[in-house]
């Protein structure tokens, strides 16, 4: 975009204490490493590891607190459920980043975030048991959020995404999915070698998208059946969520390097599901603090 462009109020929308209008967090709040989880009371557990706390702000479900661990300046941030919320947090923090406030113009120099989300999934494969640690290094987004930007098609593996449509029957009806990448860097440190890496669905609801059945009958009853046997040079969709592809999607657009790493608490082969699994995320989270 021309860097002499003024971002109308209404499209940059800039409460009247300096702050972006969802995450109330103003641009000297936030660092250049994001940890981003779903629960705004995870961001706490987070927090609580870090040496010292610089601010702390919150509104609806985004809360943010910024601090430091081990010398890393670090912004913890709440998103909430879902690729909807994401394309609200992450347009708001790139601008945060890369549109100067007093003037309402982009920045000349460009500033890149390294954004890693910390999640839990259900796994979908033998190899991914309740308590895996699994980083997204494609996601197949089924919300349909990348196709309205420009780009879309440049910032989604094509190949993947024709194969992933041939293999399950994919219908219209159900939009059209996309390919995110994440960043290879970021999931080479983050991921080393105790995460499974492989495919994630991000899904743009809980129950039917994923296969779920209570009351309403599924559309495709077998489509889980065809994801858990798609196999992509030997990457196998190894998790369901609900924000990886927005994320990886939006960065990729943005410039910005991003990855999800998430903990199994529900096997959906086994039909098996850990709802205690507070301490278990903890370990996670010190993975990501250290390697961030």
């Amino acid at each position: 975009m021309n860097n002499e462009y003024v971002f109308p109020e209404s499209e940059l929308i800039i409460n009247a204490d300096g702050s972006i209008f969802h995450l109330h967090v103003k641009p000297a709040q936030l660092a250049d490493k994001v940890i981003l989880v779903g629960d705004p009371g995870r961001v706490n557990l987070v927090a609580s590891h870090f040496d010292s706390k610089e601010c702390e702000v919150s509104n609806r479900e985004f809360h943010t607190i910024t601090g430091t661990y081990k010398g890393k300046r670090i912004t913890c941030l709440s998103t909430g459920i879902g690729c909807d919320n994401i394309d609200i947090v992450m347009n708001e923090l790139d601008a945060l980043a890369n549109i100067d406030f007093s003037t309402r113009k982009e920045k000349t120099t460009h500033r890149t975030l390294s954004l890693v989300r910390v999640g839990t999934c259900g796994g979908l494969q033998p190899n991914t048991p309740t308590g895996t640690f699994i980083a997204s290094v494609k996601s197949i987004g089924f919300d349909g959020l990348l196709n309205f930007y420009a780009g879309r098609d440049e910032a989604s593996d094509m190949e993947l995404e024709a194969a992933f449509k041939q293999h399950v029957g994919w219908t219209e009806k159900m939009g059209n999915p996309y390919v995110a990448t994440a960043c290879p860097e970021l999931i080479d440190r983050i991921a080393k070698n105790d995460m499974v890496r492989g495919i994630t669905i991000a899904c743009g609801g809980f129950f039917g998208p994923q296969g779920r059945r209570l009351r309403l009958p599924l559309m495709d009853p077998k489509l889980n059946e065809k994801i858990e046997s798609f196999d992509y040079n030997g990457l196998k969709i190894c998790n369901f969520e609900m924000e990886s592809s927005a994320l990886a999607g939006l960065s990729t657009l943005m410039g910005h390097k991003a990855m999800t790493c998430c903990m199994v608490i529900a096997n959906r082969r086994a039909l098996k599901a850990e709802v205690n699994y507070k301490n278990d995320i903890n370990d996670l989270i010190e993975l990501v603090l250290e390697r961030i």
